[in-house]
């Protein structure tokens, strides 16, 4: 059997192959995110139940902003559609993510602890949403991740310092949050020669601090000058107030005596 034969044949087995069966997980996790987020305007009008229900077919998906590679879901882009709600923790269940973008919307609640599942997962931007609570830990289970976009959202606490262990990070942005704290070492003295992140990274949080930005701000020295102020401007009133009070007693006083000495002349005077 010649080359051109066996060739055919290949292509010809490859063409009756059954496609990829669909996986479950991938619909219970964009079923769950779709119910736990509010789309208007129809942004995401073909996120119906049969499409949820078969997401892919090959390398093709059913579904606005996402993406498929072999019949797995592998990459998820719904930026700039308006979307509010929470997001779902069953997010995890795509654990094909490799790609996972929901900037520029409204969204709430925490950064799920689930993603830690997503073990392929290179690509995270949550930025520019209303995302609330801490950063997790546990994010550095997602051992591929080489892109954490956070900024501009009203996440508090302070950064994980386990996030440095995770040697394909390049960019890293906690910017406009707010988060306190030092910032890790650990993104700073990086190993190898991997490089830190400079302070557009951890700007617009008031309560962070160390390098790449300044050191902690001395509110201390704030409350001794305003305790003294406090402490000298009591004292000047207490004593306007007590010079006042001596006026006029001194007046009142004077007065007084005054009266009672014009009192004994007109007694002493003789009466004509």
């Amino acid at each position: 059997m010649g080359f051109f034969s066996l060739t055919l044949m290949s292509i010809l087995m490859c063409a009756f192959l059954p496609p990829s069966s669909q996986d479950p997980n991938d619909q219970s996790c964009l079923t769950n995110l779709f119910q736990s987020m509010h789309v208007p305007d129809h942004n995401l009008v073909n996120w119906t139940e049969p499409n949820l229900a078969n997401p892919c077919s090959g390398f093709m998906s059913n579904l606005t902003g996402a993406t498929c590679n072999n019949g797995r879901i592998y990459k998820l882009s719904l930026s700039n559609l308006s979307l509010y709600g929470s997001i779902s923790p069953y997010i995890s269940n795509c654990t094909s993510l490799q790609s996972l973008d929901l900037s520029n919307n409204a969204l709430t609640g925490p950064i799920p602890t689930e993603f830690q599942y997503l073990i392929n997962l290179a690509i995270l931007d949550l930025s520019s949403n209303h995302l609330s609570g801490t950063i997790p830990p546990s994010l550095t289970m997602c051992m591929f991740l080489n892109i954490i976009d956070l900024h501009n959202n009203s996440l508090t606490g302070p950064i994980p310092a386990q996030l440095g262990s995770l040697v394909r990070l390049s960019v890293f942005d906690v910017s406009d949050n707010k988060l306190s704290g030092v910032i890790p070492t650990s993104l700073v003295d990086r190993p190898g020669n991997l490089p830190g992140f400079n302070a557009t990274s951890y700007s617009g949080n008031e309560d962070l601090y160390g390098y790449p930005l300044g050191p902690m701000k001395s509110r201390s020295g704030l409350s001794v000058m305003l305790i003294v102020g406090i402490g000298l401007g009591s004292g000047l009133i207490s004593l306007v107030l007590s010079f006042v009070v001596t006026c006029v007693w001194l007046k009142v006083t004077d007065q007084k005596l005054a009266a009672e000495h014009q009192g004994k002349i007109n007694e002493l005077m003789p009466e004509y």
